[in-house]
């Protein structure tokens, strides 16, 4: 059986064909009953998509079938993490299908996640972060936009789907904390400090009214054709900030968000604070960074210790 999928996976530039009426009413019971973000059901879509090329008929897929999917995905090299996000999502579909009665046991209950997080996730130290917060330095627009958005992102954690997603109504400044909707639809509150405080008020001063120029809009950062930021746009940006404060690695919005959690965790904050700022819903996501704290402990230990 294994051999079987192998060599299927190793082929590239299949044709799409649209889903199974079986996957698009999983994909719409995501959307309607859990509340799932957009993004989400997104990354449900493309693994489903890849799943019917190579098991088109769900009925009769058997646990040996996705067993030998997976060992072809790992065949082709995939990531833990790409196989392991896979995984979840066979789960749980097959999970609504033996739900809804139309299969009578489930091929993937006893699917083997492999481990994630192999590898301590990529942070930037605290004079890296700030460099990279005062590299839009110049008080045009674009530059004081930038600076809130990055401000902003260091100092609460938002994934960069909440940052770009964020409403003017959900920032409660004379608190200091964000109204956040995250992934499912679950809201938190998560507060600021006063250094992302002030670049948000000159943003809201000056920034934004030159952007919007009478306009109205819902959504606190916006680009020059009023429109609210999109991530890939926010992305460059970040990337374009990095390089000229001197960080020529890989810089993603989410490397920023790993770098306020890493910071909380040595500086003493317990997990399930952390856990409820990123807005993670289970604790074992969030104890990666205990590794990291591990980690530097250890690193200082081998640098500074005379007998290491």
């Amino acid at each position: 059986m294994i051999s079987r999928m192998l060599t299927p996976l190793r082929v590239t530039g299949a044709p799409k064909r649209p889903l199974s009426g079986l996957a698009q009413s999983f994909l719409d019971f995501c959307r309607v009953e859990k509340g799932l973000a957009r993004n989400s059901i997104g990354s449900y879509r493309i693994d489903l998509e890849r799943l019917e090329r190579f098991l088109p008929a769900a009925r009769e897929t058997t646990s040996a079938d996705l067993s030998g999917y997976l060992e072809g995905m790992y065949a082709q090299g995939l990531s833990p993490r790409s196989i392991a996000r896979h995984v979840a999502t066979l789960r749980n579909y097959y999970l609504f299908l033996t739900t809804e009665g139309i299969i009578s046991r489930d091929p993937a209950e006893f699917l083997a996640s492999p481990q994630t997080w192999t590898t301590i996730p990529k942070y930037l130290n605290r004079e890296e972060v700030e460099r990279l917060l005062a590299a839009p330095s110049k008080p045009n627009p674009a530059q004081l936009r930038d600076r809130a958005m990055m401000e902003l992102l260091y100092a609460t954690g938002l994934r960069v789907s909440e940052l770009c997603q964020l409403e003017l109504s959900n920032v409660e400044r004379a608190m200091g904390v964000l109204k956040v909707t995250g992934k499912g639809n679950k809201q938190r509150v998560v507060p600021f400090g006063e250094s992302a405080g002030d670049a948000l008020d000159r943003y809201l001063s000056q920034a934004r009214p030159a952007f919007l120029k009478g306009r109205a809009t819902k959504f606190l950062f916006v680009t020059a054709r009023g429109r609210a930021m999109v991530r890939q746009t926010f992305w460059k940006l970040l990337r374009k900030h990095g390089r000229s404060a001197g960080i020529f690695r890989r810089l993603s919005p989410h490397v920023v968000r790993h770098s306020f959690a890493t910071h909380l965790v040595e500086g003493g904050a317990d997990l399930r604070s952390v856990q409820i700022m990123l807005g993670h819903a289970d604790i074992s996501t969030t104890q990666v960074y205990t590794h990291v704290a591990q980690r530097r402990l250890r690193d200082t230990i081998d640098k500074h210790h005379p007998r290491s």
